[in-house]
């Protein structure tokens, strides 16, 4: 499985205070992953959507893994940018990050994190906290390689 990584930070992105996430991310991604790519970005709508669309045109991850921009403020706009670039939503992998944090972080509940699918190309927006990150990605990761082999077509039929 080759995995893409994306921070969204206007303040990391101009160097105005280190990113902590992509170290969380790297750490978080399943075993026998292969980290094909890595960037950090400021939080623009078009320039997101572009990278994302680069990313998953080109065949160059199976999952692309953003952190950041999934709150309510104007410059929060990684779901957007997803959504502009998606062919489906699977909204499931939001919906379990969501409800696994509510519990501990009533205000998950605001997050606006979403998945989709771009061609072959699993898209997940995670949190922009390290802490997040790590227990948001720790919800989602066991089923990433799965996920890889349906889009693949690789995963037949669903046993009941």
């Amino acid at each position: 499985m080759r995995v893409a990584l994306l921070v969204l930070s206007d303040k990391a992105a101009a160097g105005e205070r280190p990113d902590a996430c992509l170290p969380v991310m790297r750490a978080g991604v399943p075993a026998g992953a292969t980290i094909v790519a890595e960037e950090i970005m400021p939080d623009d709508r078009e320039a997101i959507a572009i990278r994302l669309a680069l990313w998953c045109d080109e065949d160059m991850a199976d999952v692309v893994l953003t952190s950041g921009g999934t709150g309510l403020s104007p410059r929060d706009v990684t779901p957007q940018a997803t959504a502009d670039i998606a062919d489906y939503a699977v909204p499931g992998i939001a919906e379990a990050m969501r409800a696994a944090s509510i519990a501990t972080v009533p205000s998950a509940m605001l997050s606006r994190a979403t998945a989709a699918v771009r061609g072959r190309t699993l898209v997940v927006n995670l949190p922009g906290s390290p802490k997040a990150v790590r227990e948001t990605l720790a919800v989602i990761a066991g089923q990433l390689a799965h996920a890889v082999g349906l889009l693949r077509g690789d995963v037949g039929e669903h046993a009941r």
